[in-house]
């Protein structure tokens, strides 16, 4: 068997803690995109905030965050992260009422596939809807999820590192207080090129609503 020799910023991906830690993760931003990321999705469309600040700061559905770890199918795993733990990785939280992520990734053969769930509750709509604004402006070039929590937006990118692509699909979703991120990428270090556009836009949005679904069927407020 050749040996195989994988670009430095990939290498590192198959790290979760070390890549967390060196980006300075943090789970309102998501996940950073480099300058040289290209857009590749539908024209963008932010959700609406929600108005009259009195009824807004009344409204708050979620009390906390599900497991981030059990709110994804474990067939739908085995189809978007080859050879991963279907158990996942949930990453350490300064507070796991309000902050949870879970992680998968796996390198089978040449096929590299990484998969982030993330939840956010915030203190009400409004301040998840202002949270959900920030996050899509920073992230220009998507689109919207239609039929999806109150508020939905997709955007994939593409980086190339030492001729190594790499796809990478960000999907955002506001339901009520509560913000759902999911980060889904993929890479073939055999023909050093990346999945296509839609295979990754379907997979991060298909996670993304299975995660809606684990939270409106958690404990609410």
């Amino acid at each position: 068997m050749r040996t195989l020799s994988l670009p430095l910023a990939l290498t590192a991906r198959i790290s979760p803690v070390v890549v967390l830690a060196a980006a300075g993760w943090a789970l309102t931003s998501g996940p950073a995109t480099t300058p040289t990321a290209e857009k590749e999705s539908a024209p963008q469309s932010a959700g609406e905030s929600p108005s009259g600040a009195s009824t807004a700061a009344a409204s708050k559905q979620y009390a906390a965050a599900p497991a981030p770890c059990g709110s994804i199918a474990t067939a739908t795993l085995k189809s978007l992260v080859p050879g991963a733990k279907t158990a996942g990785k949930e990453i350490p939280s300064t507070d796991t009422s309000l902050r949870r992520t879970c992680s998968w990734n796996a390198l089978k053969g040449y096929d590299y596939r990484w998969l982030d769930v993330s939840f956010e509750i915030t203190e009400s709509d409004a301040a998840a809807a202002k949270s959900y604004k920030e996050n899509t402006a920073e992230k220009s070039g998507g689109g919207s999820v239609p039929g999806v929590g109150d508020a939905g937006y997709s955007v994939v990118n593409l980086t190339t590192e030492d001729k190594q692509q790499t796809r990478e699909g960000v999907v955002i979703i506001q339901a009520s207080n509560a913000l759902v991120t999911v980060t889904y990428n993929g890479s073939d270090f055999e023909s050093k090129k990346a999945p296509s556009t839609d295979e990754i836009n379907k997979g991060a949005i298909k996670a993304a609503k299975e995660a809606v679904a684990a939270l409106e069927s958690g404990q609410k407020a």
